[in-house]
């Protein structure tokens, strides 16, 4: 058996804009078949002065191996091809060009509860889940009340899953996928969802896997998650990879490069013709050695630097902060009439942050006549380094570090 559990060669993957890919059945291969001398001339005669349709590689020669028992993480701006990768790797779309090897059995959770019927009960839902995830019924059985047990809704099993709530569907449906015990594990954000104690039991499975032996391939947006649970990282840009290197080398650059603004040349996706984007982001006031560590509850002063390209119209604009564990501390959102081309300053005066140390991750967003124009999920992040006045006990820590004085009468 080979020692490598994933080799890619050359892979390219090109959408058509505007064009949905779907399903072929076995009359669509006959059809294009027959049919494929007559579109080699309409394709000549395009390249001979008719416009060829608009189309854009998610992913343009992308070669690498990794071996087995590696964690892997992909990282990269929104449209870098992340997630098309691991659904050509997963085999739910087809590569245009080159290929890709797999060697093992693959448990996917790209888009956590997919196959779920409403109708069906969480019993019920187990077993066509696990069966549309390529488990044996005996070995659903056998893994039935762990499944169970991880999801946390022994007095729901028997009630349809569309009276469920979204955090008792996100556990089972992730249950279920983490089960299937497969050597091959692609994960791809599903830890954006659910509360905090559900995302640490999720870590903690992955990590559990990953310690197992088994190839774990990992797409995140939060780099702790990264740092903690992989070994090498490959990061994307503009459907091309930028760097193939251990987790310390290749997020310590993409961080640099985010916070320089160096990531906007070459990008098909965030250049030019874009109307916005998001290039660095700052703490103006207080100003310390480090413009990312916050050291003071507030006042302070926080600025986003915004490349506008052409005139916008009717602006949506969002902001959230999350904490390390991707729970959500704080957001707004403001809507204003127009922005004009160049460098502009979105600068945020918060009267006070009393949340407790730790590292925080921005999230900002900005939207031109309903379309979305820009996401980023903020680096480096922000780190709060105040003084720290919450319970000594860290299982009795909230999100909130407030000054108190106690009075016994």
């Amino acid at each position: 058996m080979t020692d490598i559990a994933i080799r890619v060669e050359k892979l390219g993957k090109q959408y058509y804009i505007g064009k949905r890919e779907r399903y072929h059945a076995l009359r669509d291969t006959l059809t294009d078949a027959i049919s494929a001398p007559f579109r080699w001339l309409r394709r000549n005669g395009s390249a001979n002065g008719n416009s060829a349709p608009d189309h854009i590689w998610a992913l343009k020669d992308i070669s690498f191996e990794v071996p087995r028992g590696e964690v892997v993480g992909i990282i990269g701006r929104n449209g870098a091809g992340k997630s098309t990768l691991l659904k050509v790797l997963s085999r739910i779309t087809e590569p245009t060009t080159g290929h890709a090897e797999i060697h093992g059995r693959v448990g996917s959770l790209l888009e956590v509860g997919t196959g779920f019927h409403p109708e069906l009960t969480g019993r019920e839902n187990i077993y066509l889940n696990g069966a549309i995830l390529g488990m044996h019924k005996a070995e659903i059985a056998r893994k039935f009340d762990e499944m169970v047990a991880f999801a946390e809704i022994e007095k729901f099993l028997d009630t349809p899953v569309k009276h469920y709530s979204s955090g008792m569907y996100m556990r089972l449906a992730f249950a279920v996928a983490a089960h299937l015990d497969p050597e091959i594990m692609m994960v791809d954000e599903v830890l954006a969802v659910g509360d905090l104690a559900f995302q640490k039991k999720c870590l903690g499975k992955i990590g559990d896997v990953a310690k197992g032996g088994r190839t774990v391939i990992f797409v995140s947006h939060q780099m702790n998650q990264i740092r903690r649970l992989c070994n090498k990282c490959l990061w994307l840009h503009g459907g091309e990879v930028k760097m193939f290197a251990p987790t310390v080398q290749a997020v310590g650059a993409y961080e640099t490069a985010l916070n320089s603004g160096n990531l906007t040349a070459g990008d098909p996706a965030k250049g030019a013709h874009v109307d916005a984007r998001f290039m660095k982001w700052e703490i103006a006031e207080p100003r310390g050695s480090d413009p990312h560590v916050l050291t003071t509850a507030g006042p302070a002063k926080v600025r986003f630097l915004v490349q506008v390209n052409k005139p916008m119209r009717d602006i949506h604009h969002g902001i959230a902060l999350f904490n390390n564990e991707n729970q959500l501390i704080w957001s707004t959102a403001t809507d204003f009439r127009e922005l004009e081309p160049g460098l502009r300053e979105f600068v945020y005066s918060i009267p006070t942050l009393p949340i407790r140390p730790g590292v925080y991750n921005w999230h900002v967003t900005i939207w031109h006549s309903n379309n979305l124009t820009d996401e980023w999920f903020c680096t480096p992040s922000l780190v709060v380094g105040t003084q720290p006045v919450t319970h000594h006990n860290d299982a009795w820590n909230g999100i909130l570090n407030v000054p108190t004085v106690l009075e016994v009468k």
